[in-house]
């Protein structure tokens, strides 16, 4: 086997450019480097151009393996991109992928290279070197080459392939993390591997889809045999039933001819009866039409009083109706009335509201008027104060002038200046205090009137806080009080709204049942052919039910099908039952027929519960099969009645299909009559009638229509119990007004509220503005006072100094003229002029301050105003309001006064109407009663006429009945050429009359009535079979003997009980018997085939797997005994490997055990670290020694081994390293890399931000 020469890489994940890690004739290489050099890059690049993925390198796409520059974030980046510092870190994807988002995407675009590849140098056993070279293009995209010629991946993996280089099951790698995931595999994982390197996974596929073949061809022949065994049987079967149906053929034809000599007997008298009943009806009909005469003008006047009462009732119902149109009139305008006046309640209370608020307003600006005249009338007496002073000032001062003489004053003059030389300098500093204490004087007198006015402009800000909170507090009350009452209103509204919509969605509720319900009545009713017959039926048993109490009703009225899926089946068997009435007695019943014959209402049959005859329900009928049940047992009925119940249905079977009855009465012989759920009928004797139609079913539903009328009446009855909603509209309007207007009065109240705090929050911020300023100017204050008493100090020392030397110099002068000093003279030329001056400052101080409150009692007075004219045109707003409101009650009062009017008049109107209406019903009652005198003979030919009609009616039922019976059991009568077939005879057919006799008292016509016509379908009867002596004999004798013959013909088949079937099920049964044996002789050869397919692919898979297995598990315990011995252990350690399934090992796991030297068994998860890792170990190179590749690559394999297993795995490698077995090993363990024969170092060139690599060959020095 060859080995790998080098390696060649350019820009390929860190390495930028082109470099070379050279291998030589080394076949043990290791591959050492600080961590981020790179290292694993290379065993990437290995992995890349042996074919495999990039998700597998650390990537998830192959431009990611393409060299891409890194710098850290405190790189200095120039203006070419390049990075100048000498620091710079040149980490690439691969191996630290930090602050990739701080390079500048120009940089990367003009210097980072597009495409890569990574070409492997091998050398086969030829000594020919291959050139195989993987190449990432610009479009991220591989391209294989073989010896510089492009080829596609599958003729790349075959160059590899014929080399033994396998990637799918990568023989020739060991990844980071393969070591520890080995140690840790499951069984089946480790099953998994083995198919893998043996190539028998690739068959997996193939073997299930096969195997699924082989277990479907051999159902499907087990299906075909069964199926023939079980035809063989049923043609033995059907032979017999086929000779017992023969026998049964000739008994059920003579049963058939009694059975029509029978009913010709029965039907030939019923028709003589009725022919001579028809003439004696058409006798008394000639008498009937002469009374009927003598009655006419009676039956006019009667009429005529009838139409003149139907007139004047017609004029009540009008009346009534308009007076129901004006009470509604009224009513609508009674309760659009409410939310007026309630309006108009709403307007006055806010025009109270206004009216008192503006009267409180106006106090205030009253109040606030009196501070301004008050504020105006004290600057008045200021300025008329100032004023009066000012000509008294001048008085003064010419009064205290002195005049000196000329001489004094040059004397004063000439010592002035000696004093000013001697005192020059202390003069201007006086002078200078002086003119300084007059200005801080002026400053201090200006701060301190300042300080005051905005105190008193402070402490009237927090009198009006005061106010406004006082009003502000009412209006949160009046606010608080009004959402109090809103809240109990809308509470009481809300509850009113919940009620009238809870009743207006029960009425909703109920009048959609109502319309369901009444559409439900519609379509039944519409679906529903009820002919006058039926209804006179039901008409007579409800009579009868009044009169005799014990009349229970009829069969179709006392039980109900259990699911409506039952209706035709169970109409069925009840046959001429479903409208027979039960009674409690047999006497009840004869006092029933009584009852018919004498009111002329027709017949009916009857069932007396105590007398009769109630055969026991066969128990061996039920659970037969699940398809079938008693006929009995699908109807829900009384208790009470449960005798008729068991008489009418007997032992008869509701089956599900056809199929199941066939299979009932044919195939087990059950001799009992079975119905389908669509009608269609077996009897006893294996007769089949066809199915019924809708019409009979359809009488199951006047049950339901009872039900739903009375579900009708009920709701009917729920919503006219339901209260009326106008009551509790009323009240909701009522409400509804109330709560518009308190919301109103809550919307102002907040207003106001809201307005009383804007304006307190406004005063407070100016009250804080003042207090600011008031500390800002107090200290200001206090401060120039204590510089003006400092600099009056300093003056007056100065002064006194001055004073000393004046007094020295004017010492003459001022004895002279008789002053004290000099100062004294001077004093009283100058205190005039200062405390003038001071009088005038006093004066002006307190007209700015009294200014100063004028303006601002005047703006407060303004804006007092303004709020009033708000108000005042809020009620004017109001008061317009309530003048069109009173407008529009007036105008609704009118017309409800007008409407309340014209309701009286309507009613006088209606009681005369009413009065007149009564008349007319006592005159229709006395024309009746005359009319009622002169109709007795016309009751006594009714009376006659009903008898005969009676009996005529009886026979016709009778022959109705033996024609349906005919009709629905299929016997054949003789008809004449002329006769209908009995197709025509409808099975709810009734006796028809062109007069109905229930009818005859009120017909007023009926003198033009015809005797009752019998309806006889268009059937005519050939009687010419039927023998002389049984037309002449209708004696009950000899009808008792003709229906005995017929039931011991009826004994006779019934015991016999034959298939009908059977001679067509036999042919059929052998026609499917043919099939079925093609069918299994195809499917055993598709079975034969199905096997042997399977079995090739089975002895495949299990070869190569086997193959492998078997391999590995020789060289398992050599190569962990190899791996683990030692110098003071040199037998090593023990391993094997357990396979679970002998027969098919792939399909169940395989256990790896390994047990260290002196150690016992335990399980793998049991080991230590390194223990795992050197089993892991040995079972990668004993799977590598099946088909080795002619190198193993492996990466960082000894990372969690200590020193000692490091020297083992070292020893190992080194031991087996040689031809066809080449180990490039990446690691960081000394023990390890420095047993190799060379080395490949990589390192990491910041400068050149790329990883590079050295060769070093060991074998030199060792």
């Amino acid at each position: 086997m060859g080995k790998l020469i080098r390696l060649e890489l350019y820009n390929f994940k860190s390495y930028k450019g082109h470099h070379t890690l050279l291998f030589g004739d080394s076949y043990f290489t290791s591959i050492i480097g600080p961590n981020g050099s790179g290292k694993s890059n290379s065993m990437d690049a290995i992995s890349f151009v042996l074919g495999i993925r990039s998700s597998h390198l650390r990537s998830s796409h192959l431009r990611d393996l393409v060299y891409r520059g890194r710098v850290l974030r405190t790189s200095t980046i120039n203006g070419d991109g390049s990075a100048t510092k000498p620091g710079v870190n040149g980490h690439t994807n691969g191996d630290a992928e930090i602050d990739s988002e701080d390079v500048p995407e120009s940089t990367q675009e003009r210097s980072d290279p597009k495409s890569a590849w990574v070409m492997a140098v091998y050398e086969d056993d030829a000594g020919d070197e291959q050139f195989w070279k993987r190449t990432i293009t610009s479009q991220g995209a591989s391209e294989y080459r073989i010896n510089n010629q492009v080829v596609n991946a599958q003729q790349y993996n075959e160059s590899l392939e014929a080399e033994n280089i396998l990637i799918k099951a990568r023989n020739f790698l060991v990844f980071q993390g393969d070591v520890e995931a080995i140690a840790s595999q499951s069984p089946r994982d480790l099953t998994r591997l083995i198919e893998q390197i043996s190539g028998s996974l690739e068959y997996k596929d193939q073997y299930q889809r096969l195997k699924e073949a082989q277990d479907e061809a051999l159902e499907n022949q087990n299906y075909n045999l069964n199926r023939r065994r079980g035809m063989n049987s049923e043609i033995k079967q059907f032979q017999e039933q086929k000779r017992e149906a023969d026998n049964y053929a000739r008994k059920a034809d003579e049963k058939n001819d009694a059975i029509v000599t029978h009913i010709l007997w029965k039907l030939y008298h019923f028709q003589r009866v009725m022919e001579e009943s028809g003439a004696e009806i058409q006798k008394h009909h000639e008498e009937l039409k002469e009374y009927r005469r003598g009655v006419e003008k009676y039956e006019q006047n009667l009429e005529n009083a009838r139409k003149d009462q139907a007139k004047v009732g017609r004029d009540v119902g009008k009346v009534e109706r308009s007076i129901k149109r004006k009470e509604k009139e009224i009513e609508e305008k009674e309760n659009a009335l409410v939310p007026i006046t309630e309006k108009i309640d709403i307007v006055d209370k806010n025009v109270k509201r206004y009216s008192t608020r503006i009267a409180e307003i106006a106090r205030e600006r009253d109040s606030q008027s009196n501070s301004v005249k008050q504020s105006s009338k004290q600057l008045k007496v200021v300025e008329k104060a100032e004023t009066q002073w000012e000509g008294e000032w001048r008085k003064l001062a010419e009064q205290e002038g002195r005049e000196l003489s000329e001489a004094d004053l040059q004397e004063y003059s000439r010592t002035k200046e000696e004093v000013h030389k001697r005192t020059s300098a202390d003069q201007t500093r006086v002078s200078n205090l002086t003119r300084q204490q007059r200005a801080d004087e002026e400053t201090v007198n200006s701060l301190k009137s300042k300080v005051d006015t905005l105190e008193w402009h402070a402490q009237n800000v927090a009198d009006e806080i005061g106010a406004i909170g006082e009003r502000k507090e009412t209006a949160d009350n009046h606010v608080k009080q009004t959402s109090n009452e809103i809240e109990s209103k809308k509470k009481t509204f809300n509850q009113l709204t919940s009620e009238r919509l809870r009743l207006a969605q029960l009425r909703t509720e109920k009048d959609e049942k109502l319309q369901e319900v009444l559409t439900k009545l519609l379509e039944v009713e519409d679906g529903r052919k009820q002919n006058e017959k039926e209804v006179r039926l039901k008409a007579t048993v409800s009579d009868m039910k009044r009169i005799f109490p014990g009349v229970r009703g009829r069969v179709s009225e006392l039980c109900k099908p259990k699911q409506k899926k039952y209706g035709d089946a169970v109409s069925t068997v009840l046959g001429r039952h479903f409208d027979a009435v039960v009674v409690d007695t047999e006497g009840t019943a004869k006092d029933c027929i009584r009852y018919l014959r004498d009111q002329r209402r027709g017949q009916a049959t009857f069932i007396p519960l105590e007398t009769i005859q109630v055969k026991a329900i066969n128990s061996n009928l039920k659970g037969m099969h699940r398809g079938t049940r008693m006929a009995i047992d699908t109807i829900d009925y009384d208790n009470a009645v449960e005798r008729a119940m068991l008489y009418a249905c007997g032992n008869a079977i509701v089956c599900d299909d056809l199929a199941t009855a066939k299979y009932i009465c044919y195939d087990r012989g059950v001799e009992a009559k079975a119905v389908t759920l669509d009608g269609t009928v077996i009897h006893k004797g294996g007769l089949m009638t066809g199915g019924r139609g809708r019409e009979q079913a359809r009488r199951w539903e006047d049950t339901e229509v009872d039900n739903l009328r009375r579900l009708a009446e009920k709701l009917r009855n729920e919503l006219a119990a339901l209260p009326e909603g106008r009551r509790h509209a009323t009240e909701e309007e009522t409400l509804q007004g109330e709560l518009t207007g308190l919301e109103q009065r809550l919307t102002f109240a907040k207003e106001e509220a809201r307005a009383h705090e804007r304006n307190l929050a406004s005063k407070q911020k100016e009250l804080s503005h003042a207090r600011r300023e008031v500390a800002v100017a107090r200290p200001n204050y206090e401060g120039k006072s204590q510089e003006l008493q400092e600099l009056k100090a300093n003056l007056k020392e100065l002064q006194d100094d001055v004073s000393h030397v004046e007094d020295e110099i004017f010492a003459d002068f001022c004895q002279r003229l008789s002053y004290d000093n000099i100062r004294v003279y001077e004093a009283q030329q100058g205190s005039l002029q200062q405390e003038g001056a001071q009088k005038k400052l006093e004066f002006k101080t307190q007209k700015t301050r009294l200014e100063n409150r004028l303006r601002y009692e005047q703006q407060q007075l303004q804006e007092t105003q303004d709020r009033i004219k708000v108000l005042e045109d809020r009620t004017r707003q109001d008061e317009a309001l309530k003048t069109e409101l009173e407008s529009q009650k007036d105008s609704t009062q009118n017309e409800l006064d007008i409407a309340n009017a014209e309701v009286e008049q309507l009613n006088q109107e209606l009681q005369g109407n009413k009065a007149n209406f009564a008349k007319k019903a006592d005159k229709v009652a006395d024309q009746r009663r005359e009319l009622q005198k002169r109709s007795k003979n016309i009751d006594n030919t009714l009376k006659a006429i009903a008898g005969f009609e009676g009996e005529a009616q009886q026979n016709a039922a009778n022959r109705y009945a033996l024609l349906r019976r005919c009709k629905l059991e299929d016997i054949s009568i003789p008809l004449t050429e002329d006769s209908g077939s009995l197709d025509q005879l409808p099975l709810n057919g009734i006796t028809q009359g062109t007069l109905d006799a229930m009818d005859v008292d009120e017909d007023p016509d009926a003198s033009t009535a015809e005797p009752a016509v019998v309806q006889d379908y268009g059937i005519e009867i050939d009687f010419n079979d039927l023998d002389e002596d049984l037309r002449e004999n209708s004696d009950s004798k000899l009808d008792d003997e003709l229906q005995e013959k017929i039931n011991s013909l009826e004994g006779e088949l019934t015991k016999m009980a034959p298939n009908m079937r059977a001679i067509d099920r036999l042919e059929a049964v052998e026609t499917r018997v043919k099939t079925t044996d093609k069918d299994y002789a195809d499917s055993m050869k598709r079975a034969k085939r199905a096997k042997d397919d399977f079995q090739e692919v089975k002895e495949q898979r299990f070869e190569l797997f086997n193959k492998a297995f078997s391999h590995i598990s020789d060289q398992i315990g050599p190569i962990y005994r190899d791996l683990t011995r030692s110098t003071t252990l040199p037998m090593g350690g023990q391993a094997y490997l357990d396979i679970e399934d002998s027969d098919e090992p792939y399909l169940e796991g395989i256990k790896y055990h390994a047990m260290p030297p002196l150690k016992r068994f335990r399980d793998m998860e049991h080991l230590s670290g390194g223990e795992k890792t050197m089993a892991a170990l040995a079972l990668l190179f004993a799977v590598h020694s099946y088909q080795p590749s002619p190198f193993f690559v492996l990466d960082e394999v000894d990372a969690a081994l200590d020193n000692a297993n490091v020297a083992k795995i070292a020893n190992y490698i080194r031991d087996h390293a040689g031809p066809g077995m080449q180990f490039i090993v990446i690691s960081l363990k000394t023990g390890l890399f420095q047993a190799s024969e060379a080395l490949v170092g990589i390192y990491r060139d910041q400068t050149a931000n790329s990883s590079k690599a050295l060769t070093l060959d060991l074998r030199k020095y060792q």
